[in-house]
């Protein structure tokens, strides 16, 4: 049985096409106006690749903060709820979902089901999330996919008083003007997220085992960070940007009454 999951984002669009219990293949694509037509395409392109149709869907669930904009999807479920179900299907050891988002940050706790125990979210602004971080690596001139090398290069301690996206920049600005480096300010700037997702996740009851998800989870200076403030492993899944998308084509798997 042939069911699609779409995690429409605010960075990125993913769409994951799921048959029998196996991922067929996944597309990831820039996030832009026409949200519709780009979900539809992202999926498309996918159906390409697996070599099947549109019509050959039994089930299409959309995630993301975007999902209510899809009019083809036949059904539409929260982040929180598809990160934990593909965080588990990956792992089924997770018991903690971290996710650093586009636009927000989600500590879950999860049972052995992959069901939601209860969260935290941070959505009211961009600290922590892959937004601060891009608008930081503009700020110090290097490439988002640079961040996390070039910080594990790093030699010495700088502490980032503010999270504010606007505060913290200025804040970049004012370390490059007094000569330090690149490499320490960023080490800086992934050690005040790693406090900022600490904090959220002691709200909660942390258990082992932490799946990271997200797109940020490719940022090795990330889940370093992390790692150290959390004192925990964290597991990080072979493409974590495709975790939601995932766990909402295994919610459609279900609907479409496939036990596997």
């Amino acid at each position: 049985m042939l069911v699609a999951g779409l995690d429409v984002g605010s960075l990125t669009i993913k769409a994951v096409v799921l048959e029998d219990n196996t991922i067929k293949d996944f597309t990831i694509i820039p996030t832009g106006a026409e949200i519709n037509k780009l979900t539809k395409d992202c999926l498309e392109l996918t159906l390409k690749k697996t070599g099947d149709y549109f019509k050959d869907l039994k089930i299409i669930v959309a995630t993301g903060y975007g999902r209510i904009s899809i009019p083809f999807a036949d059904k539409s479920i929260t982040e929180i709820t598809c990160h934990a179900l593909g965080a588990n299907w990956l792992n089924p050891d997770t018991r903690t979902v971290i996710d650093i988002g586009g636009q927000d940050s989600k500590v879950i706790s999860v049972d052995k089901e992959g069901r939601v125990v209860d969260f935290v979210m941070n959505d009211k602004c961009a600290a922590g999330t892959g937004r601060f971080l891009e608008v930081m690596a503009q700020a110090l001139g290097v490439k988002t996919e640079d961040l996390g090398k070039e910080s594990l290069k790093s030699r010495r301690k700088i502490n980032i008083s503010s999270m504010c996206t606007v505060f913290a920049e200025s804040e970049v600005i004012s370390l490059i003007a007094e000569g330090c480096a690149k490499e320490d300010i960023l080490r800086g700037l992934h050690e005040a997220i790693a406090n900022r997702i600490g904090s959220m996740a002691n709200r909660l009851r942390l258990e082992n085992t932490i799946t990271l998800t997200g797109g940020v989870a490719k940022n090795t200076g990330m889940v370093q960070a992390l790692k150290k403030r959390l004192k925990a492993k964290v597991y990080v899944p072979p493409e974590p940007q495709i975790v939601g998308a995932l766990g909402a084509a295994l919610a459609a798997q279900k609907m479409a009454g496939n036990n596997i």
